[in-house]
């Protein structure tokens, strides 16, 4: 039974929202999310990433970037850039990008529900990256940002969030400079959102899709509260986090690539002698990139010509949810046995490349300061779904959905 709750949603003014909404925290460093704010007073990031408005002699965890993310949060409801709403609502998020949509509710989520696996989990988490994000919402008293979650579809739910986009207008329309429409509506009906309550009780899980650290870090905000208020009965704010709950029929997963920077100490000719001994290789007379099209094939640019691995049969359980990823494949059979990235979470040789850059940007890493890169066929919901009910967890770097949310259309106060 997911429990699924309305929020009075801090929202941005409609004259303003194109100048608010940002890219969320996590898919910039200091200099390009300064450089994306440039000349915007309104941008969100100027709460999420508040270094930016500090002196580059202040670190990015500093206890006053924290206290500057506050400040300003609360100087954007102080003069109206965003206006919390009077009662609880239900919202609805719509994305456009290249001709698909994905429609997801804005929602608050139980701290207790992340707690005890109803909303289930597909990766590890780091500890350093969770403070950072524990430090903004606990300064701010306030989910700046929101979690990712999705869930098996359900009729009915769909049914109602097509009925009032149908009949009402929404409260916001507009495209952001890399083509992604976005459309939000305020889902205010009383009986609609008892509805909305009532049905997700009757769903066994939710899934974090993308904002695993966001989200451990709302929880034990959460639990800090609790701590500081011991009187506590469940239905204070600090016991949920903000959501975006999508079904999952909706969500797309893109690839999560892999550049290397040297080859282990071995020779191209080794390199490749060893590869083969796991994977059949094929060198490609293509001058464009090779984008696998199938499971347990990859592709992999080495010295300006581009190759096509497959793995050879009986190096991986096709029974095993995690073993028969693609992203496991590569890590078990060559990354780690042959370039000797054993742990791709903290060895620095090794980055990874979303899909939504292309695969021209492999080629640009390799021809300027890598020696290797590879281009995987993307993990599935199915994937995704099938890891988390097992109880199981995806290797680092597994999963790359896209539209991203954007920040700052809606915040939930703590309080």
């Amino acid at each position: 039974m997911a429990v699924v709750k309305p929020f009075k949603g801090i929202l941005p003014k409609e004259d303003l929202v194109e100048k608010v909404a940002s890219l969320p925290y996590d898919v910039m460093n200091r200099e390009e999310a300064k450089k994306m704010a440039e000349g915007n007073p309104y941008s969100f990031l100027h709460v999420v990433r508040s270094e930016i408005d500090l002196p580059d002699t202040v670190g990015d965890y500093e206890p006053l970037v924290y206290q500057t993310s506050r400040k300003t949060l609360d100087r954007f409801i102080e003069e109206e850039i965003m206006n919390q709403d009077d009662q609880d609502n239900y919202y609805i998020y719509r994305q456009l990008m290249n001709g698909r949509v994905q429609t997801g509710i804005v929602a608050c989520t139980s701290i207790d529900d992340y707690m005890n696996d109803v909303i289930k989990k597909h990766e590890f988490t780091r500890p350093t990256k969770e403070i950072d994000r524990i430090n903004n919402f606990d300064y701010c008293d306030a989910n700046t940002e929101p979690i990712f979650l999705t869930y098996r579809k359900n009729d009915t739910i769909n049914q109602i969030v097509n009925d009032w986009i149908k009949f009402h207008m929404p409260l916001f329309n507009f495209t952001t400079d890399d083509d992604i429409t976005h459309i939000f509506w305020r889902l205010d009906d009383p009986e609609l959102v008892k509805q909305i309550h009532t049905i997700f009780e009757s769903i066994d899980y939710l899934y974090i899709a993308d904002g695993h650290h966001r989200s451990a870090s709302s929880v034990k905000v959460g639990l800090k509260r609790r701590e500081e208020f011991p009187d506590y009965d469940g239905t204070e704010e600090f016991n949920f986090f903000m959501s975006v709950i999508f079904p999952d029929e909706d969500l797309f997963i893109m690839d999560y690539n892999r550049v290397v920077k040297d080859l282990n100490g071995n020779s191209t000719e080794s390199f490749l002698s060893k590869v083969s001994e796991k994977f059949d290789v094929e060198k490609l007379s293509q001058t464009e990139p090779y984008k696998p099209m199938k499971r347990a094939t990859f592709g992999m640019y080495l010295e300006g010509d581009w190759y096509r691995l497959e793995a050879k049969s009986g190096i991986y359980d096709a029974n095993d949810p995690v073993d028969r990823l693609d992203v496991s494949i590569l890590q078990k059979n060559l990354l780690d046995p042959i370039l000797g990235i054993e742990n791709p979470r903290t060895d620095e040789r090794i980055d990874f490349v979303g899909g939504i850059r292309g695969l021209k940007e492999l080629e640009k890493r390799v021809n300027n300061n890598f020696k290797v890169a590879f281009s995987m066929y993307p993990t599935t919901m199915d994937d995704l779904i099938g890891i988390a009910d097992a109880g199981e967890v995806m290797p680092p770097k597994s999963t790359w959905f896209e539209p991203k949310l954007r920040s700052g259309l809606f915040v939930h106060r703590l309080k």
